[in-house]
């Protein structure tokens, strides 16, 4: 059940998780929580070295006013996979903005794997999204973003509000990658070529930390499942590698990054991917 919201300035909600190593085990040494924030006990359906954490929103939404920050923190040698328990939403509030910042700082030689399950926007609502990653030498973050605009399987379009989502990847004080993004509603980037092309769903993947060869790239774009519609795209970063969706469904965008998840772990990680349970099958 979705908790009441407070009545005047919105939820200023926070999360803070330090992972640890404890005789080869990952676990949370540090967790605190504000409303309307929860975080699910950690699970281990890999091995004690990956804690997969699963982060819960019980206020249903995020409307204009909400000031959300999430900051997690890798000790050396963790292994720590970070999920949400439903997508997130955020509801329409002209003349109100949301606001989410996310800070991850990872020791050396620490892997975490960042996978949100979808964010939508709805018509009118005015969005700003902040991810900060600060990589020790050894360390490599994977992540991804999928965004829909507007409820567009009942009709809704994103006519009216903003959106923006910034990405900073950081390595001993060098960038790695910015991706700076945004979107107004009812503009021309919504149906233009170079823009959303008429769809209502985009998604990134990207991986940072690790260089890839050429012949990685050429089997990772064999990945692409035949039935998808929408439209993909796969090139490497300098430290790294980053794809792109565009398309009608975010599930189509979860199944393609899943796969490339679950092809990249054993090479990174030296282990198999195993998905959470908490998301849609």
């Amino acid at each position: 059940m979705a908790q009441q919201r407070p009545s005047s300035s919105g939820w200023q909600g926070k999360v803070q998780l330090v992972y640890g190593q404890r005789h080869g085990k990952c676990v949370p040494i540090k967790t605190f929580t504000q409303a309307p924030f929860k975080v699910q006990r950690p699970l281990y359906p890999e091995s004690e070295a990956v804690c997969h954490t699963v982060l819960v929103h019980t206020a249903g939404g995020m409307v204009g006013g909400d000031t959300l920050a999430i900051d997690i923190g890798l000790q050396p040698q963790c292994r720590a996979v970070v999920t949400t328990a439903a997508a997130s939403k955020v509801y329409g509030s002209p003349h109100r903005r949301s606001h989410q910042t996310i800070q991850l700082s990872l020791s050396p030689d620490s892997y975490l794997e960042w996978f949100p399950q979808d964010t939508i926007v709805f018509d009118q609502a005015d969005y700003r999204q902040s991810l900060r990653v600060d990589l020790a030498p050894g360390a490599l973050w994977c992540g991804w973003e999928i965004t829909r605009f507007g409820r567009s399987a009942r009709g809704e379009q994103f006519n009216h509000g903003h959106w923006r989502s910034q990405i900073d990847v950081w390595q001993a004080g060098q960038l790695l990658w910015r991706d700076h993004q945004g979107l107004t509603g009812g503009s021309p980037a919504l149906h233009h070529p170079s823009g959303l092309g008429g769809h209502p769903v985009v998604g990134s993947f990207a991986l940072v930390g690790r260089p890839l060869e050429s012949d990685q790239l050429h089997t990772l774009r064999g990945l692409w499942p035949e039935e998808t519609t929408g439209d993909r795209g796969i090139t490497r970063l300098q430290n790294g590698l980053l794809c792109r969706y565009r398309g009608p469904s975010s599930q189509e965008a979860r199944r393609w990054f899943v796969a490339l998840w679950q092809h990249l772990r054993p090479w990174y990680l030296g282990q198999v991917a195993q998905v959470p349970r908490v998301w849609p099958r």
